[in-house]
């Protein structure tokens, strides 16, 4: 071989280097596929709406449907997850599992590859025992609920299939934008939101990322998969609707109309959308959320190479000292009604002599996506966490919350000591016998920790 010849295949060595053929990325999508499955849940019957204890009556209409929407992953080792979003306010412990174990079954997929994710609107109907304490619910309302979250459960499970039938190659890609209409709710007068702005005079910690993960097969768009941390707050009338994350949905699926979009609530439980409280605002904010994932679907975006690794993970949150049962009979008489309805529920399980728990089975759940980390928390979890992790983890982290198990806010030590509604009373709303413990940050990041290391993530991997 002369030295020109030589040359010129050292050469295209390299150029094979910088830039594989598509026959090395498994026909250019990286070895992945994905299957899409939506469906309205929208109660056909007037129900009780979560999310408010100040609601007098059952629900009198829709604005626009609530969805149940699924994103079936497989990876080149025919891995398998399964992310299946709920324009729901909250689930609890026991329909969660019940639903997993059963596409667990079905499917033969694990219970580490399968996140139910809540965008936490709160124009949605209640469910199961989610927050059931700060409903005044009569016994046909009762019915309803108890008809309504086994039929969902049904639902879930066979859509669950459907987006495992629909799996088909695609390219996956990640990126992040920004939108700015979340607004620190215990940091900021809330009817001075507007002014404080103008101002340039809010504070408090905000999260104000949107994590986008996009699904192209060849230049289209398939599905796209986004989140924020802000409360969907915005409505609290009492017509069905999935407040504005609904209308960033709407608006995306018509921006790709053979697409299907799937949002997933952050770390947003101390952040509002403000100013609220009109389906013009709604509008509004969804309009902006949704050009947010635009502009990132069309810029510069990080392909993601690599399979799926997954755990799964429960940690002990120990309550603060739970109170005696002298405590509970002074609550029972309590005038406000979720006060005495929690006080009457603790007291009722003490007369069958059984005792009150003084921890709780967290849910914490972790998927590495070729190099991006997304982390799947329960509970309303304040924005601490998720500024925390991204600090700690690096860019390409996706933090989520309101997953698989929403059984009450999860303060930092900084809330927690501060008080107020996410430190403490909000606990009377979700039949929790206290506050948390002081440990209750540390114990959710040490959970956190171990499952990224789990899976072959962590700082600067």
């Amino acid at each position: 071989m002369g030295i020109t010849r030589r040359m010129l295949f050292l050469l295209g060595l390299l150029a094979s280097a910088l830039h594989p053929a598509p026959t090395a990325l498994a026909g250019g999508h990286g070895g992945w596929k994905a299957g899409l499955a939506k469906v309205v849940i929208t109660p056909e019957r007037p129900m009780w709406m979560a999310g408010y204890g100040n609601r007098t009556a059952p629900s009198e209409g829709t604005l626009h449907d609530i969805w149940a929407k699924a994103l079936a992953l497989e990876d080149a080792e025919e891995t398998r997850g399964l992310l299946i979003t709920l324009d729901l306010c909250g689930i609890d412990r026991d329909f969660s599992m019940g639903v997993r174990r059963e596409i667990a079954h079905r499917h033969e997929i694990s219970l580490d590859r399968i996140v139910l994710a809540c965008s936490h609107t709160h124009t949605s109907p209640v469910v199961g025992s989610n927050l059931i304490t700060m409903y005044p619910l009569d016994d046909e309302q009762r019915k309803r609920v108890e008809s309504y979250t086994e039929l969902l459960g049904e639902t879930i499970v066979g859509l669950a299939g459907e987006a495992i039938e629909d799996l088909s190659e695609v390219h996956l890609s990640w990126g992040r934008g920004e939108a700015g209409f979340a607004v620190n709710r215990r940091e900021n007068v809330q009817d001075r939101a507007e002014e404080l702005r103008e101002a340039m005079a809010l504070k408090g910690p905000v999260d104000h990322d949107v994590p986008v993960l996009v699904l192209r097969a060849g230049d289209e768009v398939r599905g796209v998969v986004f989140g924020y941390a802000c409360h969907c707050t915005t409505l609290s009338i009492n017509h069905f609707s999935g407040d504005y994350a609904g209308f960033a949905m709407m608006e995306l699926e018509r921006e790709y109309p053979e697409a299907t979009a799937l949002f997933v609530a952050g770390c947003g439980a101390d952040q509002n959308p403000l100013p609220r409280r009109s389906v013009e605002l709604a509008e509004k904010y969804g309009k902006k959320l949704a050009g947010a994932v635009k502009r990132t679907v069309k810029g510069h975006l990080r392909p993601i190479l690599g399979g799926l690794q997954s755990a799964y993970g429960e940690t002990d949150l120990a309550f603060a000292p739970v109170p005696d049962r002298s405590h509970w009979e002074r609550e029972a008489e309590s005038e406000t009604f979720a006060v005495a309805n929690r006080a009457r529920a603790f007291l009722g399980r003490l007369d069958r002599g059984e005792t009150l728990p003084g921890s709780y089975p967290y849910p914490v759940q972790v998927w590495r996506l070729g190099g991006l980390t997304w982390i799947f928390l329960g509970g309303e979890v304040v924005v601490d966490y998720a500024l925390r992790i991204k600090r700690n983890l690096g860019p390409d982290t996706f933090v989520s919350a309101y997953c698989n198990d929403v059984m009450a806010y999860i303060p930092s030590l900084r809330v927690l000591e501060e008080g107020g509604y996410e430190g403490e009373t909000a606990m009377i709303y979700y039949g929790q016998p206290g506050p948390w413990a002081e440990d209750v940050e540390e114990r959710v990041i040490a959970e956190v920790n171990r499952l990224v290391r789990k899976v072959g993530g962590g700082p600067g991997s």
